[in-house]
């Protein structure tokens, strides 16, 4: 009698001992814990720590509440200024109510994945190429919007959406770069212009300078040859003025025709 009695406790107390080890549960950190009982929801979700469920009855599952970081396939469309791009981002959430994630939608991460990709297109299409490249972050803006708005009923808050990288035809990255080298020569251009434009509204004003003191021509004249003799230069090119050859002219015709000179000095006495 005694050894069946102690078998049949052996025998409790290792039924005991499964039906505990079935029925303790952990939840993590960073978890939570919802529970089906018999295929319906029971109660709010079980928080972080030691847990005990029904054994056969109840069915835990740990929705894990960290941000995730899902990338965005590369999407080709066609921008509002009809050029073709491919665009690929990234998109940040967490769930913020475990049973939701679970109840109202198959599998959120993949439901966010493709409202990801459909939002993604859909901005390419409304948006210009050059709203692509230099306004990217109202285009995150509104890619989060629109992704964010249908995550609310799955339990999903969009934390974040980054647009990476937009690849560019190579045929559309040579105009672009010719359009830049054209844009770059016009101010250029522009530039140099203008700077002849105020050297030349300068040099009138020396020049008017100049036609008031003659003698400023000289000391001009000088200094430029000092100028061009510190270069240490072989061949020195030295205006000469004007006024100077009509002197040495006059001279050469008074001592070819000294008499008709004389001749008029009379008269003119």
């Amino acid at each position: 009698m005694v050894p069946e009695l102690v078998t049949a406790a052996v025998v409790a107390g290792s039924a005991g001992l499964v039906y505990l080890a079935a029925a303790a549960k952990v939840v993590k950190q960073y978890e939570r814990g919802v529970v089906f009982r018999l295929g319906r929801l029971a109660g709010a979700a079980r928080e972080p720590g030691f847990t005990m469920i029904v054994p056969m009855v109840d069915r835990l599952n740990k929705v894990n509440m960290q941000i995730v970081t899902l990338p965005i396939p590369a999407q080709e469309g066609i921008t509002r200024d009809n050029v073709t791009v491919r665009v690929d981002a990234v998109v940040y959430f967490k769930v913020v109510d475990p049973a939701a994630a679970l109840v109202n939608v198959e599998d959120y991460k993949f439901a966010v994945s493709q409202m990801a990709q459909t939002s993604l297109r859909s901005i390419i299409g409304k948006s210009d190429l050059d709203d692509l490249l230099s306004n990217r972050e109202k285009l995150n803006q509104g890619l989060e919007l629109m992704i964010d708005s249908p995550a609310i009923g799955w339990g999903v808050q969009i934390d974040r959406v980054e647009i990476k990288d937009v690849s560019l035809p190579d045929a559309m990255k040579r105009s672009m770069a010719r359009q830049a080298e054209a844009d770059r020569e016009r101010r250029a251009r522009i530039i140099n212009a203008d700077a002849e434009l105020q050297a030349s509204k300068k040099l009138a004003e020396a020049a008017e300078q100049m036609s008031e003191q003659p003698a400023a021509l000289q000391l001009r004249l000088l200094q430029t040859v000092v100028a061009v003799a510190a270069e240490k230069n072989s061949t020195l090119v030295l205006p000469f003025p004007v006024e100077l050859l009509r002197f040495l002219e006059r001279a050469q015709e008074h001592q070819e025709h000294p008499r008709e000179h004389q001749h008029e000095r009379e008269i003119e006495k």
